[in-house]
């Protein structure tokens, strides 16, 4: 595939940027827990809120993949090894309920976690509250601007009968499943730094998450309990 002369030496200039453990967290993704990565498009480098896509309006500055697309997420050692050696500074995208074959999507085998995610600040008073009822969670992403929580895989007629038993569902909620992305720690988007709010636990083969029903369930009981307006972002 041929590149911009320009866009590749920018790239080639940015490497000295990279983090050894933006590398080392995206094999400990795919090989280790088996879920799918690929690496996202950077943010432009003359404009950190802005992304290094074509889209002059994209609204995931550096946090979506754009070349190789979300069909190329993979658990292979050798191609992640080769993406992030090459790419060190790339965001780390896993592609949620994606298979986790070395293939991904054409392969066989179990399937990465989905994610259920709302706007930062009603998300942190959510969890306070998911903590004070005695709910368990799994691992939480946080960015500035949205948290994530993490939560086995789903299919579309399963969040549409769960949200169908709702009386009320907040706008603001998001569902990331099956053909969905989100960026994982440690990586540093046009809207700031990714990291753990709930790490998993260390050492652990594949990390625990929750049922989607049980995330819901609980996350709008705590936005109304708590009275939070959460705002759609």
């Amino acid at each position: 595939m041929r590149e911009i002369l320009g866009r590749r030496r920018r790239r080639l200039s940015r490497r000295k940027d990279g983090s050894p453990e933006l590398i080392s967290a995206a094999l400990t993704f795919a090989t280790e827990w088996r879920w799918p990565v690929l690496p996202g498009v950077a943010a432009d480098p003359q404009g950190r809120s802005r992304c290094d896509c074509p889209d002059p309006e994209c609204t995931v500055p550096g946090a979506h993949p754009f070349e190789p697309g979300l069909l190329a997420a993979t658990t292979d050692e050798r191609m992640v090894r080769w993406w992030w050696t090459n790419r060190p500074a790339a965001p780390i995208i896993l592609a949620t309920g994606g298979a986790s074959g070395p293939g991904g999507a054409a392969s066989g085998g179990g399937r990465a976690p989905c994610a259920v995610s709302l706007p930062a600040l009603p998300a942190a008073r959510a969890l306070a509250a998911l903590d004070r009822m005695g709910v368990r969670l799994g691992p939480v992403v946080a960015s500035p601007a949205r948290w994530s929580i993490l939560v086995r895989p789903y299919s579309l007629e399963q969040l549409g009968e769960l949200l169908y038993a709702k009386d009320f569902v907040p706008g603001s909620l998001r569902f990331h499943g099956e053909g969905g992305y989100i960026a994982l720690p440690p990586s540093e988007t046009g809207r700031g730094a990714v990291r753990w709010e709930r790490a998993p636990l260390p050492g652990s083969a594949s990390p625990w998450v929750p049922d989607v029903a049980a995330v819901v369930d609980a996350v709008v009981e705590a936005l109304t309990r708590t009275g939070v307006s959460a705002p759609e972002l």
